[in-house]
């Protein structure tokens, strides 16, 4: 069913959780476990005579969480005794949500895994969603996993 599935993660809760999901679902089908983690490094206006430094300081920023998650999911395989593998990507010039659905061409994966927050309403509209641009653009299953968990009625 699913033997090759793709995770994105970023190092946030959702991230982790669907982190958590992709393992079981390996589990369950033996299948084996992709890592993603999409960096973008935008192109920003720099102060030459300040803000180069700037500028090194948050492409190291973002670098370092993405292979803090990265770190993360080799664990979470080794733990899990799943096949896995980690990838990072970057994002430069493209939407990340066109990064995942490539990467998850060239895979060949089954399965797509996400964490969505589930925001809504203005926020959605102001912050808009890596996993909903995926969703649109999608060839493939995909699921998709909840910051937090729904309250019970």
């Amino acid at each position: 069913m699913y033997k090759q599935i793709l995770v994105a993660v970023d190092g946030s809760r959702s991230g982790r959780r669907a982190l958590d999901e992709a393992v079981k679902i390996a589990k369950a089908t033996g299948g084996a476990v992709q890592a993603l983690c999409v960096v973008r490094h935008p192109a920003r206006l720099v102060d030459v005579s300040s803000g180069f430094a700037e500028e090194q300081v948050r492409h190291s920023a973002e670098n370092d969480a993405a292979t803090a998650a990265l770190e993360e999911a080799k664990l979470v395989f080794a733990q899990a005794q799943v096949p896995g593998t980690t990838r990072a990507a970057d994002a430069s010039g493209e939407e990340i949500a066109a990064v995942i659905s490539r990467i998850a061409a060239e895979e060949d994966a089954d399965l797509v895994v996400m964490g969505t927050r589930g925001l809504s309403g203005v926020k959605r509209l102001l912050l808009g969603s890596v996993a909903e641009s995926f969703l649109r653009m999608a060839d493939r299953p995909v699921m998709l996993v909840r910051d937090e968990e729904a309250p019970v009625a």
